[in-house]
């Protein structure tokens, strides 16, 4: 019997991944380009809806990166209004488990899934980062070390507030006058390094339990997290190979823990481009690379490899000769793409004379994320063999362009997955966890105060 593909669709923010230039590209902001996305997942059977979000727009030499504005509405609030139009269709949001606090964190997930009817999912990240910090009061205090650490504590303290109400606290009985047991609503009563919390939960239990939680870390110490914590994992890695060696260590990581391998979905983030021959398709996909790394992209990505200000270098050109400076400051707010700038340059410096590559050829190269490029024939059977192979469990898409990049996979490629007995034909289940095959979570009871 063939292994159940998942699929989730991720609204695709300004960035490397996305054709913002194409006459045919959406508002980032009007909430019709959010519906068109969401209605198209759920027309494709798909588990879920994926948003990211950042706390403050990045900058580079000091300015607005504005090749990579995210300007986008609040998350929760995109999400909760997106409850409203659609009606199987999982809703994922990323938010910040560095600059947010385990009761607010817990009563707008759980209000999220009772709104839903049980479709709510929470992307953990973290950030340590004093530029991201200076929006909030405490400003950028927790050590790079200790992201985790309070990361571990939120979701704690998150899920005892979860907890708090018994499954049978909401009695509604208005013969005996009852609205709500008192026997049944537990106080939270936690002392932690982070968190000094004693209450009990605002509202009762959600359909789903515990909202669904995704990670996305790939550090050692975020598999660890995402291993013991986590029900889905958002990663990057994107041969076939390298899947399986990331599924097989999340998987024993997972039993490590105390889990079953089982309870962990493996979702890495895909592109794809159909046509309707193979040299079609790679035509097609090599239009769009070019359309999302223009010469500005190219320069702007290697400045933050080399940590200098490469104004005037020629994006049809050569590498710079020089290394990059390791200590650099000029980019905030985003991931720097290299740990250790000086030997990835030097790889790229190689890879360009051994391909004859410029520099945005290099960037267009190097900084491409996972594809799936061929005939819808070809894309589905691709896809079909990774998840046969247990090197994920499915995708999460990410679509070029805002909002109709999806249509065409819905319409072409998920009627043959479900030809060949790997996808749904219907939904079976109403919540994100029936979509995903997870289990509900066992409800532990939440601390009682004592006098």
């Amino acid at each position: 019997m063939s292994r159940r593909i998942h699929l989730g669709a991720h609204f695709p923010g300004v960035n490397a991944t996305t054709v913002w230039r194409d006459p045919r590209a959406g508002s980032q902001v009007d909430f019709s380009s959010f519906t068109h996305l969401a209605r198209t997942a759920e027309r494709g059977l798909m588990d879920f809806f994926f948003l990211a979000e950042g706390l403050r727009l990045r900058e580079q030499r000091g300015q607005i990166y504005d090749l990579d504005v995210v300007g986008r509405p609040d998350t929760l609030t995109v999400l909760n209004s997106l409850a409203a139009v659609t009606t199987h269709l999982g809703l994922a949001g990323t938010i910040n488990a560095t600059f947010n606090e385990p009761y607010e964190l817990a009563r707008q997930f759980a209000s999220l899934d009772h709104l839903s009817g049980g479709r709510a999912a929470w992307n953990v990240v973290t950030s340590s980062d004093a530029f991201t910090g200076e929006n909030f009061r405490r400003g950028g205090y927790l050590a790079h070390s200790e992201r985790y650490a309070r990361a571990r504590e939120v979701v704690d303290v998150t899920r005892e507030f979860w907890d708090s109400w018994s499954r049978d606290a909401l009695v509604a009985d208005p013969e005996r006058g009852v609205f709500a047991s008192s026997a049944g609503i537990g106080t939270v009563a936690h002392t932690g390094p982070q968190f000094d919390v004693r209450a009990p939960g605002l509202l009762p239990r959600s359909p789903q339990g515990h909202p669904v939680l995704f990670q996305a870390g790939d550090s050692d110490e975020g598999r660890q997290f995402g291993a013991t914590y986590a029900d889905a994992i958002f990663t990057m890695h994107g041969s076939l190979e390298a899947g399986q060696r990331f599924t097989a260590d999340m998987r024993s990581r997972a039993v490590r823990a105390g889990r079953s391998g089982d309870d962990l979905r493996i979702l890495p983030g895909a592109t794809f481009v159909l046509g309707d021959t193979p040299e079609q398709a790679r035509e097609r996909a090599y239009e769009i690379r070019l359309q999302q790394v223009g010469p500005e992209q190219a320069v702007a990505f290697l400045e933050q490899v080399w940590g200098r200000d490469l104004t005037g270098l020629d994006p049809d050109g050569p590498l710079p000769e020089f290394d990059p400076d390791p200590a650099s400051t000029i980019v905030q707010g985003r991931v720097k793409h290299a740990k250790d700038p000086v030997a990835v340059a030097r790889g790229y410096r190689e890879l360009a004379q051994a391909r004859g590559f410029s520099v945005r050829e290099l960037v267009i190269e190097v900084s491409g994320r996972q594809q799936f490029v061929g005939t819808p024939e070809q894309v589905a059977q691709e896809m079909d063999e990774y998840v046969q192979a247990d090197a994920c469990d499915g995708f999460i898409l990410v679509p070029s362009l805002t909002p109709t990049g999806l249509d065409e996979f819905v319409d072409r490629v998920v009627p043959l997955l479900q030809e060949r007995g790997s996808y749904r034909t219907a939904y079976s289940g109403s919540t994100l966890r029936d979509h995903l095959g997870l289990r509900h979570p066992h409800q532990h009871t939440a601390h009682r105060a004592t006098a």
